[in-house]
């Protein structure tokens, strides 16, 4: 083909001053944009536009400009420098560029230096401000259309890099060729790759200030390669939302006031394909979502799925904050698995780790050759118990980071609620750190304060962005006002872990029963506090993991012993004040803690006394979901009344949950001694119906109660109540029961 040149050999344009050509040849230029695209140039006295390339493996390159001749560009520099002078002409330019090379080959693009910044002056003010509640629409891997060119605009934060290339699929992994433009004082760099494809694998490749390149996997990015591989990848989603009725009802929803009982899962063990396989979003979501109706629960909860490298930290360990993990499938099959689960009346719940990050090199740790995410201080930058590393919430960067990733989850991916790990350790300057191994704050104190004012921010933004969703804090100390809002002092959670209650009540059931006289109180003190904060009661996968045994194994007696136990203890769960949740499997009474390399034994299932346990699980949650007065009142001390907690000889416990006129009696007989008759007081008078029996034969039980179906109360005043029932009392038990519907 022959070429027409405008403007001769010699019309290279106004050649780059030599030390910006040297600077980009070595990789250090910092603004590559001002030495290529085009540029406004005067060539004999001619005013034009000045085009440069730069690709130091190309032997010839042509520019292409729509609707006129090709143009030969002249090598301006023995380094690898293009140009060409094209008279008479404007930038903004639109035109391509056609690189030939020594063994033959040649490729045409259109020129990512051509291109203005897809990010806006509103964009880089919110980000440096660290207000920017949607970062990702700025930062990150964002298939667009520019200028009528499909493409992906790339930007990242990195504010102490001296530069910053985009490598990947597209460039062959070579640095030199894609240096991205540093915008402002903003820290941000940032560059549009016509042509980039969906799927691409792509990093950061950074220089830093002592000259090192550290190559980086892109903290926004919204998808990432399977591990072991460690590159983010191009995503643009096209998933089509099915659950808008959900969503428009969420955002009216008081979640303190309604049924919320959550089945927690890890979705790599909870089912498994002959072969061991872990099944994958799409397959889980129909199959996870009957088992889940079918027990009754409201709500589901996953340990972290956001992208980590480690299947042994359970997802804790995260170095993609806002990339659902490739083991199950893409980010749209995650959003299908969210949307099935919805359209099936069932909400999700992620647990989320802003508390640390691990070290892996290729993720967040001294991402610009400066400790960027973390502390640099290792008294308040390094994790002592799990090795990792603490953010430095004192930076708004790291702020806005952590905000948005959250808002991200709820918005993106419609998730309905996120459960924050590890609040307690977060919290304190001091956690798990001897005397001189962590400093105080500035008011001489163990707070962290930055910490406090990101957890604000933090449920501040939820409230404002995604009403309706649920926060909850897993924070196991006595800090004060969680689930208070910031307004107030608080740190604006919607529920706290009632890990008190949990220590005390598993330590309580592990008592041989004819011990548990002596430790009643364990059952009994978490109502002195029960109103302090909004509590959640969780059963969750730290109780059945690093050798403490699964709740069946821990229950006492033989096995229909412990299924029993299993039983009360569910139901006394399930009928107290506060929200729900156990662990997956918890419905098969495994003998064994769980372990996430292996799905859960489904065979257990088949036992005739392990298949009542589920059935009297089932028959809990719609109970629960069906009764008001089991939650709407939860948040008030009103909703709860002892009927009888004195007992001790015999370790009965009776209480009153009320919701206006509605209420219902709960009975517990913690000991394998039946009682023929036992008394207890009831606000009205006419006939109760005993809802749930947990020694129902039906479940494995003794029936001792069977028959008991409807109950009079007598005109006889007891324990401070104007009536009185008369019960037999099964052995290892719970009964509840409510006046009869008229």
């Amino acid at each position: 083909m022959k070429r027409r040149e405008r403007g001769g050999a010699a019309a290279s344009g106004a050649a780059p001053l030599a030390d910006e050509v040297a600077r980009l040849a070595g990789g250090l230029h910092a603004d590559p944009h001002r030495v290529l695209g085009a540029h406004p140039a005067v060539q004999d006295g001619v005013e034009g536009c000045a085009v440069r390339a730069f690709h130091p493996d190309a032997l010839a390159v042509e520019c292409l400009e729509s609707g006129a001749p090709e143009v030969a560009m002249t090598r301006a520099d023995p380094r690898g420098l293009f140009a060409c002078f094209l008279p008479g002409r404007r930038p903004p330019l639109r035109y391509r560029l056609r690189f030939h090379f020594a063994d033959g080959r040649s490729w045409e693009r259109d020129d990512p230096y051509r291109f203005l910044p897809t990010l806006g002056e509103l964009d880089l003010h919110l980000i440096a401000e660290g207000t920017h509640r949607r970062l990702w629409e700025a930062l990150g891997a964002r298939p667009m259309r520019v200028d009528d060119v499909d493409g992906v605009s790339f930007a990242v934060w990195a504010p102490n890099a001296t530069r910053v290339s985009l490598v990947g699929d597209f460039c062959a992994w070579d640095g030199r060729l894609l240096p991205m433009r540093g915008l402002g004082g903003s820290g941000v760099f940032e560059l549009f790759v016509p042509g980039a494809p969906p799927g691409s694998h792509y990093k950061y490749e950074i220089r830093t200030r002592e000259g090192a390149l550290r190559t980086k996997a892109d903290p926004l990015g919204r998808f990432m390669e399977p591990p072991p591989g460690t590159a983010s990848r191009v995503f643009a989603s096209r998933y089509e939302w099915g659950d808008a009725e959900w969503m428009l009802a969420r955002r009216r929803r008081d979640p303190t006031r309604e049924p919320l009982s959550i089945y927690e899962v890890h979705l790599g063990s909870w089912q498994r394909d002959e072969s061991g396989r872990a099944l994958g979003y799409r397959e889980l979501a129909p199959r996870l979502a009957q088992h889940v109706r079918a027990l009754g629960f409201t709500h589901v909860e996953l340990l972290p799925v956001a992208e980590h490298p480690f299947s042994g930290s359970w997802g804790y360990q995260v170095t993609g904050y806002y990339a659902p993990t490739a083991r199950y499938g893409t980010p749209d099959d995650f959003r299908f698995f969210v949307d099935h689960l919805h359209q099936q009346g069932i909400g999700v719940l992620l647990d989320w780790v802003p508390a640390h990050f691990p070290r892996d090199d290729f993720a967040l740790r001294r991402f610009d050759g400066t400790a960027l995410y973390e502390h640099q201080d290792p008294r308040r930058g390094e994790h002592p118990d799990w090795g990792t590393l603490i953010f430095d919430y004192g930076r708004r960067e790291v702020r806005n980071f952590l905000v948005a990733n959250a808002l991200y989850w709820l918005d993106a991916f419609h998730v309905d609620g996120l459960r924050v790990d590890a609040v307690a350790s977060m919290l304190y300057l001091d956690y798990s750190r001897r005397p001189g191994e962590w400093t105080p704050n500035a008011r001489g104190g163990r707070e962290n304060l930055d910490a406090v004012e990101f957890l604000r921010a933090l449920s501040t933004a939820v409230a404002e962005e995604q009403p309706g969703c649920v926060l909850a804090a897993e924070e196991s100390t006595e800090w004060p006002c969680v689930t208070r809002a910031p307004r107030d002092g608080g740190l604006g959670f919607t529920f706290k872990w009632n890990m008190g209650w949990m220590h005390d009540t598993l330590r309580y059931f592990a008592h041989d029963p004819v011990h548990r006289r002596w430790h009643q109180d364990e059952l009994t003190f978490a109502m002195l506090y029960e109103h302090s904060e909004r509590f959640l009661m969780p059963l969750s996968h730290d109780e059945v993991v690093h050798g403490k045994g699964s709740l069946y194994a821990r229950m006492p007696g033989d096995p229909w012993q412990r299924l029993a136990n299993l039983r009360a203890l569910l139901a006394y769960q399930w009928t107290r004040p506060g929200k729900k949740l156990v662990f997956m499997g918890t419905e098969l009474a495994p003998p064994t803690e769980w372990n996430h390399d292996h799905a859960l034994d489904w065979r257990l299932g088949e036992d005739p006394l392990r298949a009542g346990l589920a059935r009297c699980m089932a028959d809990l949650g719609a109970l629960y979901r069906d009764e008001p007065c089991l939650w709407r009142r939860d948040p008030d001390a009103e909703g709860f009344r002892w009927i009888d907690c004195n007992d001790r000889d015999h370790s009965v416990l009776a209480y009153l949950r009320a919701d206006g006129e509605r209420h219902a009696v709960v009975a517990m007989n913690l000991t394998p001694t039946p009682h023929t008759e036992y008394r207890f007081g009831v606000p009205s008078g006419g006939r109760y119906r005993v809802r749930l029996d947990t020694d129902d034969p039906r479940y494995g039980g003794s029936g001792f109660a069977s028959g008991q179906d409807l109950v009079s109360a007598d005109a006889l005043p007891w324990q401070g109540l104007p009536h009185s029932l008369r019960l037999r009392l099964p052995p290892l038990a719970v009964l509840v029961l409510s006046p009869e519907r008229a």
